[in-house]
This record gives C-alpha cells, structure tokens and sequence, in this order.
C-alpha cells in the first residue's frame, strides 16, 4: 500500500498522506516519497492547486514517526541542524520547497499533531473538519519545533497563541483554531472535501500569473517593514501588469459581464 496517494485530476494536485494505522505520521520513506511529489508539482505545468489532507477519520497527521526519525538523530549532536538546514520536513514544503507559488490548501480531516501542524501551517490555505484537533506536543518529548512550526505560528496566530500551544502542549479545537486564524473555515467533517474543492474552484478561476504573483508577493512581504513592503508590493504587481496578456482579455470580458464567477445583477457561474 503506498504510504502517500498522488492524483492529478485536471489542473488540481491530490496528495493524501497514507498511513491511517499511524495517524498518517510521517517516516523517512513518506519523506522521501513527498519530496519527489513536490517536485514533480512544481514542474508538471499542467497542475495549478494541490489539495492535501490525510487518509482515514482521525488524523490529518500525527507528524514524524518517532520509531524512524529519532534513531536518525541519537548522538549526531549539533552538526544535525546544519545537515537539516536544506532538508525541511514532510518533503521539505516547510524549508527548502516552500518557494512553490503554486497554491497548496490543506483539508485537515482530523488530529494535527507536531510534525503535522508544521506541515499544514506550511500551506496555504486550511480548512478544518469540526473533528479536527491542532497541537504541538514536541516539548512532551524533549524537544520543540524545528521546521516552522514556531515561526509560521507565530506569524499567522501571534505570540501568544504560540506560547500557550507551545509550552503547554495542549490541543485546540478547530473552533478555537478559526477563532485564532489558524484556519479560514470549519465545516462537518462529511462536507471537509467537498468545500475544499469548492474554494479551489475559486482560486482556479483567476489567472494564474496573478495567482502565483500574489502568493509570491505575500511570502516576501512577511516580516519586512512596511516601505519594505509596499516596495515590493509595487514593484511584483505592476510587473505582472505590464506583462501578462491575460490582463486585457479578462478586463473586456469584466465591462461585457460575463467573467466567470460574477455575482450581483449579471450572473455567470464558476
């Protein structure tokens, strides 16, 4: 049974982590595993959106299998951290592939433990089943995150949502996660996919220069100040206006009102 399901269906990216037996941890071969599928969506110009999530009705993902990763790492010392700089986690979305432009929305199904919560912080966008349970029990363990999982918390929660999950190891709900902006909609767990679906249907009406613009534009504005930022936010969005042809079509197709998706009085569907 592969430990990691890949399907491409039109311009959309299924990657579904495989292990329900373990709460779809992660060990080294799954790493490996998503590492080449990473890649290989990234490069394949036929994919747009790659929706994640995990098999089964318990856990998206309870994060690395400890069995495979901490024998990897007894006695190497301090030389493991620079040996992981490059390597990131879950195939390295979280550090070394997290420049994909390419949209990547999370579908969490379940348990979003350590490794896991790491990982879905490393997409997009998420959206929550009502069973869904984030945390960050690594200090359990004797250690703490190490592959974003801090710093993506801090950045999309704020310090102190990080310092409570943090440091007292204890999960929130998916209410409380919404609620702490950690994921943009929780919805009954029979409707996780299909409302997944729904807001990637969303994205793929848009252009994707613009799509892949903005994205990129978002991850190089994080933590910079503020002239900083509109710098770039000037410099990115104007490029793509004077370089995509894509502009004009979609403007003319705006003033005939039949672009795709309008709401109000002229109606078009997705």
């Amino acid at each position: 049974m592969a430990k990691v399901l890949y399907e491409k269906l039109g311009e959309v990216a299924y990657i579904t982590l495989n292990r329900p037996e373990v709460h779809n941890a992660i060990d080294l071969e799954t790493h490996k595993l998503l590492r080449s599928i990473w890649e290989d969506f990234r490069d394949d110009g036929n994919l747009r959106v790659a929706i994640l999530t995990g098999s089964g009705n318990e856990a998206f993902c309870a994060g690395a299998d400890l069995k495979t990763h901490v024998p990897e790492w007894n006695g190497v010392g301090p030389m493991l951290a620079r040996s992981k700089l490059p390597d990131g986690f879950a195939g390295g979305i979280t550090r070394g592939l997290h420049r994909i432009y390419k949209p990547i929305v999370a579908a969490l199904n379940g348990w979003t433990l350590g490794g896991g919560l790491e990982l879905a912080l490393a997409c997009d966008i998420r959206l929550a089943s009502e069973k869904a349970k984030l945390g960050s029990f690594e200090l359990r363990r004797g250690m703490h995150p190490a592959d974003g999982g801090i710093v993506r918390l801090v950045n999309i929660a704020g310090a102190g949502i990080a310092l409570e999950m943090e440091l007292t190891g204890e999960p929130i709900d998916a209410q409380r996660a919404y609620q702490a902006n950690l994921v943009s909609r929780v919805v009954p767990h029979d409707d996780l996919l299909p409302a997944t679906e729904d807001l990637v249907s969303r994205i793929l009406r848009n252009d994707r220069r613009a799509v892949e613009s903005a994205k990129e534009t978002i991850m190089e504005v994080i933590g910079r100040p503020l002239d900083d930022q509109l710098k770039l936010e000037c410099l990115i969005g104007y490029s793509i206006c004077g370089d995509n042809p894509e502009l004009v079509k979609r403007t003319d197709a705006f003033f005939n009102k039949n672009d795709k998706g309008r709401v109000g009085k002229t109606v078009t569907g997705l």
